[in-house]
């Protein structure tokens, strides 16, 4: 059988055990309680939205609800499509200024 990471000095995300960075800003970091954390891959943006909000709740929940989010920097609309490895997640609540 062979490794599905390829050679030992191969620096890309091992698929297995890959993670997810989710980073919160301003409303979604207070709300969540931490700036930063860390999910396992292999997963849509739905499927981790729910996750964090069954983690912290009812006050990220509603954050979440209206907040945009970013993929390694981009605007991310395809809700259900599997997220790459190792991408990082930036959720961007509503902010006010002028």
């Amino acid at each position: 059988m062979s490794d599905l990471r390829g050679p030992a000095n191969d620096a890309g995300p091992d698929r297995r055990t890959a993670t997810l960075t989710i980073r919160y800003f301003a409303g979604a970091r207070a709300a969540a309680g931490c700036a930063e954390e860390h999910l396992p891959a292999g997963r849509s943006l739905d499927a981790v939205l729910t996750d964090i909000a069954d983690r912290h709740g009812e006050r990220l929940g509603a954050v979440l609800g209206v907040a945009s989010f970013l993929v390694d920097g981009v605007n991310w609309h395809d809700r259900r499509a599997p997220l790459p490895a190792g991408a990082t997640i930036d959720v961007l609540p509503p902010f006010a200024g002028g």
